[in-house]
C-alpha cells in the first residue's frame, strides 16, 4: 500500500511539474514585443553621453526560442536570428547570446541541449545589417560559452580550438562590426560614450560556461562578472516555485532603485528573468496562479510617480524575458 501510495503520489508530481498553470495573458509588458518599434532611438543622444549613463532594454538568452516551456524565454519571430532583427527594431541595444564549439572551429546557439536553430555567424550578420542600416545606434553582447557536459547542458564538440580562439576568428573575419577595445583579449575597455561606438557591437564580457571571465575581453568594470550576481549585475535567476516570484520582484526593484541612484559612469546590468523546475521562464516574467510577474511588475513601477516611490531615471540594461512592446517604450523613455 506504501509503495502505491508513494507511486501516485510522483506520478501526481511529476504530472503538476509537466502540466504547470499557463503564464498570464500578453499585455503592454509581456509577449508583444513587435508592438514596440525603435530603431534608431539612439541617433538622438548626444555623443557624449556615456554607455553606462543609458537605459538599454535587453533580452536574457537572447535567441532562446526552441524547447518547450522550460527553455523558452523570447517570442519566436523566426531561425537563424530572424528574432534578433524583430528585437533590434523594437529597441532592444543589450543582448544575451550562448554559443556551443561546433566542429570546423565554429559557434551554434544553445539554450542548455536545446539547439535554437540559429548560428553564431547568423547573429553577426543580422547585427552587421541592423547597424548598417541604422548607424546611430550601437549594440552591447554579453556572449557565454554554454555547454558545461552535463545532464541538461550541451556538450562542446571535441578537438577544436578554445572558446576565445575560435571567437577571435570571428572577430577577424568582421573587424569593422566590433567596437575593437572591448573584443581585445589583453586587456579590458574604458567605458565607452556613444560617439566612440555608433555602428558598431560592444563585448561587455565573455564568460565560461560556469559563468568565470574568460581572459581580459570585454568593459574592465566587468572583470568581476561571475554566474549569478556580482557588484554590478544582478542575476539572482533560481526562482524555485510561482510563489518566489515575489522574490525575484523585489531583487530587480532593489537593483533598479541602486542603478538610479549610483554614478552614471559605471554601468549595471539588471536580469529580470529566473526559471526552475517549478517556475518556467514564461511564469516569472509574465506571472502565474495569482502571482504577479516581473515584466508587469516593472511597468507599473516604472510609471509610478513621486507619491509613490523615488522615481527610476536610469534602469541600466534591463535584461527580460518575453517583454512586451509598452514595457520597452517605458525603458527606452528614460533616455
Amino acid at each position: 500500500m506504501k509503495r502505491a501510495l508513494a507511486a501516485a503520489g510522483l506520478t501526481l508530481s511529476l504530472t503538476l511539474i509537466a502540466v504547470p498553470s499557463p503564464a498570464s495573458a500578453a499585455d503592454a509588458s509581456y509577449r508583444t514585443l513587435s508592438t514596440a518599434s525603435h530603431q534608431d532611438w539612439m541617433r538622438s543622444l548626444p555623443d557624449t553621453r556615456s554607455l553606462a549613463a543609458l537605459s538599454l532594454p535587453g533580452t536574457h538568452e537572447t535567441l532562446a526560442i526552441h524547447g518547450g516551456a522550460w527553455t523558452q524565454t523570447q517570442e519566436d519571430f523566426g531561425d537563424g536570428a530572424a528574432t534578433l532583427t524583430a528585437q533590434l527594431n523594437a529597441g532592444i541595444r543589450m543582448i544575451d547570446i550562448r554559443a556551443r564549439v561546433n566542429t570546423g572551429n565554429t559557434f551554434t546557439i544553445h539554450h542548455g541541449a536545446t539547439y535554437q536553430n540559429a548560428n553564431f555567424d547568423d547573429v553577426l550578420a543580422k547585427l552587421s545589417d541592423f547597424l548598417g542600416a541604422h548607424p546611430g545606434e550601437s549594440v552591447v553582447v554579453r556572449l557565454k560559452q554554454e555547454c558545461t557536459g552535463e545532464l541538461g547542458s550541451c556538450t562542446d564538440a571535441s578537438g577544436q580550438s578554445s572558446f576565445q580562439d575560435i571567437f577571435d576568428g570571428y572577430v577577424s573575419r568582421r573587424p569593422a562590426l566590433f567596437w575593437t577595445p572591448s573584443v581585445t583579449r589583453s586587456a579590458g575597455a574604458a567605458m565607452p560614450t556613444l560617439g566612440q561606438i555608433r555602428g558598431r557591437v560592444v563585448l561587455a564580457v565573455l564568460n565560461g560556461p560556469r559563468g568565470g571571465v574568460i581572459e581580459h575581453y570585454g568593459l574592465g568594470q566587468f572583470a568581476g562578472w561571475h554566474d549569478g550576481s556580482s557588484a554590478y549585475v544582478q542575476d539572482e535567476y533560481n526562482v524555485p516555485s510561482v510563489g518566489a516570484i515575489a522574490t525575484k520582484r523585489d531583487q530587480v526593484r532593489r537593483f533598479l532603485d541602486t542603478t538610479s541612484a549610483a554614478d552614471p559612469s559605471l554601468m549595471y546590468v539588471n536580469f529580470a528573468s529566473g526559471a526552475s523546475v517549478f517556475a518556467q521562464p514564461q511564469q516569472v516574467a509574465g506571472g502565474a496562479l495569482g502571482v504577479q510577474g516581473v515584466d508587469p511588475f516593472l511597468l507599473i513601477y516604472l510609471n509610478e510617480g513621486p507619491e509613490v516611490h523615488t522615481p527610476v531615471v536610469r534602469t541600466g540594461a534591463l535584461m527580460l524575458d518575453f517583454p512586451g512592446g509598452g514595457l520597452i517604450d517605458k525603458i527606452v523613455s528614460r533616455n
